[in-house]
């Protein structure tokens, strides 16, 4: 086998590939990313859960394939940038020359490689900046503890022409709504995906592409959910378990609302937070056209900032986790931020808001908790 690519294409594909081998392989062969050379070069990589494949055109001498460490294989890609790549298999060594620079990588024996699952049928397509977007603003309200693996999720509800997206840890829900189009007409259905794995995926898709989903029915024997786009392929099992009910959870009518400047609210939070561990509540007191932050309490090192708002209601004295506020102000995606009270014990949500005196953005909803009220 040898064949000859633009660096920069072959580094594309194995980081899209390489997302899926696997940390703690129970056969040296799931190190392994496979390339394999005929029409098209096809690279893939499996964990077992997630399957990764994408095929490119290159000037092909010899058709062959072959088994090589995929993760040393993608880092050696990375630093041969703007040059061309040979690419040989030369016995059981393959051989990388790029100019002047020259590797050679043991191959592994691919008898125990497992086959790899087939997308399948495509259920719509959606703009892959879109989705990426509302995946991102999703998965940071995912679980981190695996001991509760549906919570570590992203539960992913279709419902015809629009997609709604949700994420908790139960501290915080992040809920994102977006319109898509269907395969078929009136196509409804609902999965829970691991966030880590449809996040990794979406940083390594092309921003100007469409983003084709695939989600195999719920009496299907393997479920999974597949995602297609330029060249790239991933299948990836979903995980087990329902998603807990989330909707009625953001309240319809609240007691009071703050709008804020996001960039100037985040910059406070990040001077007041400096006093203390990112864990301990930030507090905050809001009146009428003006938002207090302190953090720190007794003989400890505290911090005070003021910030001028919109607000109508009720003053209210709530504290939250600052980690928590900030990811919720940072995954907006507009200027300014409106903030719903229910009361100093119940939850908030964030909404955006393109223009201070304009509309809620009602498409990205961020609930978070408070925390405990101390001075």
């Amino acid at each position: 086998m040898k064949f000859t690519i633009d660096s920069s294409v072959l580094s594309d594909a194995l980081l899209w590939v390489s997302r899926s081998l696997s940390t703690r392989p129970t056969n040296s062969a799931l190190h392994g990313v496979v390339i394999e050379a005929g029409k098209e070069i096809h690279l893939s990589a499996t964990d077992l859960e997630t399957s990764s494949k994408a095929h490119f055109p290159a000037e092909i001498h010899t058709q062959g394939k072959v088994l090589v460490q995929g993760k040393l294989l993608s880092d050696i890609s990375k630093t041969l940038t703007n040059k061309p790549v040979t690419f040989s298999l030369e016995g059981s060594r393959v051989q990388v020359t790029a100019g002047k620079s020259k590797f050679q990588l043991p191959t592994i024996p691919n008898s125990e490689y497992p086959n790899l699952p087939s997308l399948p049928q495509e259920s719509g397509s959606v703009s892959s900046s879109l989705f990426t977007e509302a995946v991102a603003q999703v998965a940071i309200a995912a679980s981190r503890d695996d001991s509760l693996p549906k919570l570590t999720g992203i539960h992913i509800e279709v419902n015809e022409e629009r997609i709604t997206l949700a994420a908790t840890d139960r501290y915080r829900l992040a809920v994102r709504e977006l319109v898509w189009q269907p395969s078929t007409p009136g196509f409804s259905t609902s999965v829970l995906m691991r966030a880590r794995t449809l996040f990794d995926a979406c940083k390594a898709i092309t921003s100007n592409t469409e983003l084709s989903l695939s989600i195999a029915g719920a009496t299907s024997n393997d479920r999974l959910v597949g995602l297609a786009t330029e060249g790239k392929t991933m299948t990836t099992r979903v995980l087990e378990g329902e998603f807990p009910p989330f909707r009625h959870l953001l309240p319809t009518e609240v007691a009071a609302e703050a709008t804020i400047n996001v960039a100037a609210f985040i910059e406070s939070i990040r001077r007041v937070s400096l006093v203390t561990d990112k864990t301990i509540p930030l507090r905050l007191n809001i009146t009428n056209g003006l938002l207090t932050l302190e953090a720190g309490t007794g003989e400890d090192a505290t911090a005070t900032e003021e910030i001028e708002i919109d607000f109508q209601g009720e003053p209210i004295q709530i504290a939250f986790n600052p980690t928590f506020l900030m990811d919720g102000l940072t995954a907006l995606t507009t200027p300014f931020a409106t903030m719903s009270f229910t009361a100093a014990n119940r939850q908030a949500v964030i909404r955006g808001r393109n223009e201070k005196d304009g509309p809620k953005q009602d498409t990205y909803s961020y609930l978070i908790m408070p925390t405990r009220y101390t001075t």
